[in-house]
């Protein structure tokens, strides 16, 4: 029985020995106007890899951070510096803007990528390399057309589109595309760009078409100041956007101009659809003293998919994690069970949160 001991000891401390540190690359703007969307997403992240960072083979995942700072020129940047150090895989970049650069040096370099929350559906187009871990924009869209026509009744919109931002662009297309075949009719399109501060004469147009809602899928810097601005101006129609409204900020700034504002998300935690699902939000209040934003959710599936795909690797290489992504079935993950198919783009729910005194309270979870 000693003898036995002493070899299950041997074998222990041999494999510890020869276990080795294996680097996955984080793209995120850490700071600049997005960095509140990049640190809620690095909390999930981090506090995926303290849950699972040992591989089954022994060796150990080290998370290695890029700031790329929301800028399309420092994410190049940071993909070929993570190239250089070797990472055999990437987590970003985190916006759709950024995942659009990541995309094709990735695809040349054959690393395998999974961007959090970047929702455009080009950018994963033709690239066994580039995946994401959330819903792609014409199920965002869809969800929310038929949200505003069906369940609000709304049969008239005005949509704000940030012209600067792939996402806002490629999100409100497939809204107007599905609104108007449920028989609503956009009466006026309006243009932003991300970092404007004054938004009275776009309110004033909005005040004029007189819609029975609004559709803003734009981010949360610029809607939490244009909230306010409505309010001076005594626009009370209802405002329906996209993901890039869950961030804090929204509801800091805005503050009770916030309220009724709602969104469709990737999670929330009120409604949590698995058992690791649970764990990670128990671990995350007791970690961070703090409600689960879904950037978070998000962050955190990303890394557990690469992990997975990890760990059916024998031999641990770019191109076999890349080609187990894509097998990905069933995982249980933050936001649910996540299936990744060839195309990179998993088939996932949408929530739809609602802001009410500070807090985001769940109203429906809606299916592909």
């Amino acid at each position: 029985m000693k003898n036995l001991a002493l070899i299950g000891l041997s074998i222990l401390t041999a494999s510890t020995l020869f276990a080795k540190t294996i680097e996955v690359g984080v793209i995120m703007p850490l700071t600049g106007s997005l960095a509140g969307y990049g640190q809620m997403t690095k909390k999930g992240i981090d506090l995926a890899n303290q849950m699972k960072h040992t591989l089954k083979n022994g060796d150990n995942v080290k998370l290695v951070y890029v700031d790329n700072s929301g800028d399309k020129a420092q994410t190049a940047n940071a993909v070929n510096k993570l190239n250089n150090e070797g990472v055999v895989a990437i987590i970003g970049a985190l916006t759709s803007s950024n995942s659009l650069v990541v995309a094709p040096i990735v695809k040349r370099e054959k690393i395998p990528a999974v961007a959090p929350v970047a929702t455009n559906k080009m950018v994963t187009r033709a690239n066994p390399y580039m995946n994401r871990a959330c819903f792609i924009d014409p199920f965002q869209g869809k969800v929310a057309a038929k949200y505003a026509y069906k369940t609000l009744h709304a049969k008239t919109a005005v949509v704000i589109i940030d012209k600067a931002q792939a996402y806002s662009v490629g999100l409100a297309k497939a809204f107007m595309k599905n609104y108007a075949k449920l028989g609503g009719k956009i009466v006026k399109r309006v243009f932003i760009t991300s970092g404007d501060k004054d938004f009275k004469a776009v309110l004033s147009i909005i005040k004029s078409a007189n819609p029975d809602i609004i559709y803003a899928p734009i981010y949360a810097p610029e809607m939490a100041l244009m909230a306010r601005q409505a309010k001076m101006l005594g626009i009370k129609k209802p405002v329906l956007g996209g993901d890039g409204l869950s961030d804090a900020t929204l509801r800091k700034v805005a503050k009770d101009a916030a309220n009724g504002i709602m969104y469709t998300d990737h999670f929330n935690e009120k409604a949590t659809p698995t058992k690791l699902s649970k764990e990670f939000v128990t671990k995350y209040h007791k970690k961070y003293k703090e409600s689960v934003p879904s950037f978070a959710a998000n962050g955190a599936d990303s890394y557990f998919i690469i992990f997975n795909a990890m760990n059916k690797c024998d031999k641990l290489t770019r191109e076999c994690i890349a080609k187990n992504i894509t097998k990905t079935k069933n995982l249980e993950g933050v936001t649910g069970k996540i299936t990744i198919p060839a195309s990179g783009n998993p088939k996932k729910s949408a929530v739809i949160n609602e802001i009410q005194n500070g807090k985001i309270e769940y109203k429906a979870t809606v299916n592909p």
